[in-house]
């Protein structure tokens, strides 16, 4: 009865929201006009994509000593913080390891992003900007279960700080924005605000996945956790098919996979037997399929294609 009755209520002022809608269209255009297109600018922000701040870098003291270098980003995406008392709202990115001989051997790589109001408030107050970076040190400690050295150097450059790698690690999914050049007055107010709800809830069900875990605070609630990659591994999208010759005798199995958050095959795990195959990158995807046809393991080969971010795995069949 209550649902119900909760429900009636949602409708009418839905119903209410509308006739407004309709009744400012006419008797003031120009108000009409501008509420769309403050709705559309609010999409395009909260799609735009994590941009580079600033990097520091630190001594990985355990498990395994290295350099750790902490990308700082800003992204609307990340919650501003309710106010000065409030925790801190930060969205955390996957680790990713790496060795290169001018880094000295080995190193890690992690993203921290916040709101850029709260990078822009501390732009000028050096003891404000370094309390985020001590804050980002906690962070990692705490989410990847490292200990760190408390003494860190900014860097001017991040050697994994290209936008394609702070975007993948972040898992940033441009969402599908209405045109700018939306001609409102030739629509009615029911069918933009029909455009409008689509987009508010792409954007919704973005934050959903970026806003998934419960609050984790360290450091009497200064840091409030919003991470969009510690939720485990997805199934990729995939194709499997039987390939046959002219006479329609089957001779192979091919598998495409989209792989859009994978940079190159080292981040892929292949394991094939003739009746299956698993696939695995590590926290991000996890696959496994029955083949359609018995199939020859020893002849399997697969191939990565960097641009379309996809891989290609055949094999004969028995």
């Amino acid at each position: 009865m209550s649902s119900n009755g909760g429900r009636d209520d949602v409708l009418q002022q839905v119903s209410h929201f509308w006739s407004m809608l309709d009744d400012l269209s006419q008797s003031d255009p120009a108000a009409y006009r501008k509420f769309i297109e403050e709705q559309m600018k609010r999409g395009a922000e909260f799609n735009a994509p994590p941009e580079l701040h600033s990097c520091v870098r630190a001594q990985i003291l355990e498990p395994k000593p290295g350099l750790l270098y902490i990308n700082i980003c800003s992204w609307k995406r990340v919650p501003a913080p309710q106010n000065q008392s409030s925790s801190l709202p930060l969205c955390g990115g996957k680790l990713e390891r790496c060795t290169a001989e001018d880094q000295g051997g080995c190193f890690a790589v992690v993203d921290v992003a916040l709101n850029p109001s709260v990078l822009q408030k501390r732009k000028e107050d050096k003891a404000d900007i370094n309390n985020i970076y001590m804050l980002a040190l906690s962070f990692a400690q705490q989410q990847h279960g490292m200990l760190l050295s408390q003494e860190y150097s900014v860097v001017s450059c991040s050697p994994k700080g290209n936008p394609d790698d702070l975007q993948c690690r972040l898992g940033f999914q441009k969402l599908p924005v209405i045109s700018k050049q939306l001609e409102t007055t030739s629509q009615t107010p029911a069918a933009l605000l029909r455009q409008i709800s689509s987009s508010q809830r792409a954007e919704e069900d973005s934050a959903a996945q970026i806003i998934c875990r419960p609050t984790e605070q360290t450091k009497a609630n200064l840091i409030q956790v919003i991470s969009s990659t510690f939720q485990g591994p997805q199934e990729p999208e995939y194709v499997v098919e039987v390939k046959s010759d002219a006479a329609g005798v089957p001779r192979s199995v091919e598998l495409t996979v989209e792989l859009p958050r994978v940079r190159s095959m080292s981040e892929c795990q292949l394991r094939v037997s003739k009746e299956d195959v698993l696939l695995e990158v590590e926290d991000v995807y996890y696959l496994l399929l029955e083949f359609p046809k018995t199939v020859n393991e020893d002849t399997a080969a697969a191939v990565f294609s960097k641009k379309k971010r996809r891989l290609t795995l055949t094999a004969a069949v028995l």
